[in-house]
């Protein structure tokens, strides 16, 4: 099924328009001169480790070590993710090559 140009336009503005609310809704809410209440605050340190903990998990999730290739290339994956971030202290860096070590991974094994 093929979606027309005008609709393809809408759907779009559309998308556009939340992404832009969402992005500018918590400075509207949270102006300049307020204080940010603590559980906005106790959620923003919280959250990343809650999200990359289910990212994990999903991610994981129908890995199956009884069967070749049992799980090598994510557990080194997963290794050099973690090695990274404690070398280096940034998600960006270990997330990238962890993920480009894995796709390296899947085509050797």
């Amino acid at each position: 099924m093929m979606i027309s140009d005008t609709r393809a336009i809408i759907l779009l503005a559309v998308m556009v328009l939340i992404t832009a609310t969402l992005r500018i809704a918590p400075f509207i809410i949270f102006g300049s001169g307020k204080k940010t209440p603590g559980y906005i605050v106790y959620l923003g340190r919280v959250l990343p480790y809650a999200i990359i903990g289910m990212l994990v998990v999903y991610s994981l999730k129908n890995v199956s070590i009884l069967s070749s290739p049992f799980g090598i290339p994510e557990a080194i994956a997963c290794a050099i993710v973690v090695l990274l971030h404690i070398w280096k202290r940034s998600t960006l860096i270990s997330v990238f090559f962890g993920v480009a070590s894995y796709m390296l991974l899947l085509r050797l094994f």
